[in-house]
């Protein structure tokens, strides 16, 4: 069932789907087919689009959000039925920014793997064409690094590099984002690992196996939230302070 949008109605609706895109602009957009996109609306997990003049559906920034986080579940090599399940199973009314950290997790879980290819194919995993100065960030990001007539790419970074082009930071800024990032993240994992070592130092090997298997996706996902909540409020009172002086 599509959504009527009267004058009146779906204010909330039209704010949160911005930019208004047709299906074309969408599937655009995503790097994936108009046909790709009405079989996963048929299949539910695509909402139904903003009805506009002369009845064109509208998509936007969750409908994309959505797609991205298909995208990486696939990547994932998840089966589309495993993948309805677990769309499924997210709660409702979730934003385009709570997909992406949705996306995010389900990242975090990609492989450490580093694969050799041609600029052609560099550009069609990344969904869009690189030009130099592209190429020379992702360098710098340490996602690439030129091989002969190739490119050495860390495919678990690609996505979040590529995502990164678009930013309106400088190189400088992110580098120095990301060794922050390197840093206290590293520092929390060695902190952890002694505790959970102190935990299972006097017990048998069975428990050692436990905890290993259950530490890593119980820790990323308490860092993650925690880093999450603890940034959104950094950003709050930053914008407060901002209005303030303004």
């Amino acid at each position: 069932m599509t959504t009527d949008t009267s004058p009146d109605a779906g204010n909330d609706a039209r704010d949160d789907a911005e930019p208004a895109l047709t299906v074309d602009e969408l599937a655009a957009r995503a790097g994936v087919t108009v046909r790709t996109v009405r079989f996963y609306s048929t299949r539910g997990l695509l909402p139904p689009p903003v009805i506009g003049p002369r009845r064109v559906g509208h998509y936007g920034r969750e409908h994309l959000a959505r797609l991205a986080l298909i995208e990486e579940l696939q990547h994932q090599g998840m089966t589309l039925a495993a993948i309805e399940r677990y769309m499924q199973q997210l709660p409702a009314g979730l934003s385009a920014h709570d997909l992406a950290i949705h996306r995010a997790v389900v990242a975090s879980w990609a492989p450490d793997v580093v694969e050799r290819v041609t600029r052609e194919e560099l550009r069609r995993r990344a969904g869009r064409a690189l030009g130099d100065d592209d190429l020379e960030r992702l360098a710098a990001m340490d996602v690439v690094r030129r091989d002969g007539d190739g490119y050495r790419v860390d495919l678990g970074l690609l996505r979040l590099g590529v995502a990164l082009l678009d930013v309106p930071l400088s190189q400088e800024a992110i580098l120095a984002s990301r060794k922050v990032l390197i840093e206290h993240s590293r520092s929390a994992a060695h902190e952890l690992s002694q505790l959970f070592r102190g935990e299972v130092a006097q017990r048998d090997a069975q428990d050692v196996k436990s905890l290993s298997a259950h530490m890593e996706p119980l820790v990323v996902q308490a860092l993650l939230t925690i880093f999450q909540r603890s940034l959104k409020e950094e950003l709050r009172e930053w914008t407060s302070e901002v209005g303030e002086v303004s």
